[in-house]
C-alpha cells in the first residue's frame, strides 16, 4: 500500500499573497504537477497515468483551495480452473493535493478532464475589463 499526500505544499502562482515561491513537494513520490498562466486562465496539468475521470474527487473547500483528491483500487488475479491463486496482486494508490486559489478566477467555470494520462484543470480568469454592476439607489418607504 503506498499513500500520498501533500498539504503544504502550494506553487507561488496560487499564494502570491504571502510571497511564496515554488516549494518542493512533500513527497517525491507525489504526481508531477505543472502550473501555466496565460492572460486567460490558469491550467494545471497532474501526471495520472492509468487513471480515469472516476478515480478522482476535485472541489473548492471554505478557505478557497481547491483540492484534488485521487484513490485507486487494483485488484489483479489469476488463477487455474480449480480456483487456487498462482499469483495475486493489490494495489492502492491515494493522493491529495490543496492548491490556494487566486482572488482573480472564476470559481464556478472551473473544468476539468482526464486524457493521455494527464487530469488538465482549467481555471479561467475574471475579465478585469467586465463592467461592475451599476450603483442603484434603494427607495426608503
Amino acid at each position: 500500500m503506498s499513500t500520498r499526500r501533500s498539504q503544504n505544499w502550494f506553487p507561488g502562482i496560487f499564494n502570491d499573497f504571502f510571497g511564496n515561491e515554488w516549494m518542493e513537494k512533500a513527497n517525491s513520490t507525489a504526481p508531477a504537477i505543472n502550473i501555466a498562466e496565460s492572460d486567460t486562465d490558469y491550467k494545471v496539468e497532474i501526471a495520472v497515468p492509468g487513471m480515469t475521470k472516476d478515480d478522482f474527487n476535485i472541489r473548492i473547500d471554505d478557505e478557497n483551495q481547491l483540492v484534488v483528491t485521487m484513490e485507486k483500487k487494483q485488484e489483479n488475479k489469476e488463477e487455474d480452473k480449480k480456483g487456487r491463486y498462482l499469483r495475486r496482486e493489490f494495489s492502492y494508490s491515494q493522493f491529495q493535493q490543496n492548491m490556494i486559489l487566486p482572488d482573480n478566477v472564476e470559481k464556478d467555470k472551473i473544468e476539468a478532464k482526464v486524457e493521455n494520462g494527464v487530469l488538465t484543470i482549467d481555471i479561467p480568469k475574471k475579465d478585469p475589463n467586465a463592467e461592475k454592476p451599476a450603483s442603484k439607489v434603494i427607495e426608503i418607504k
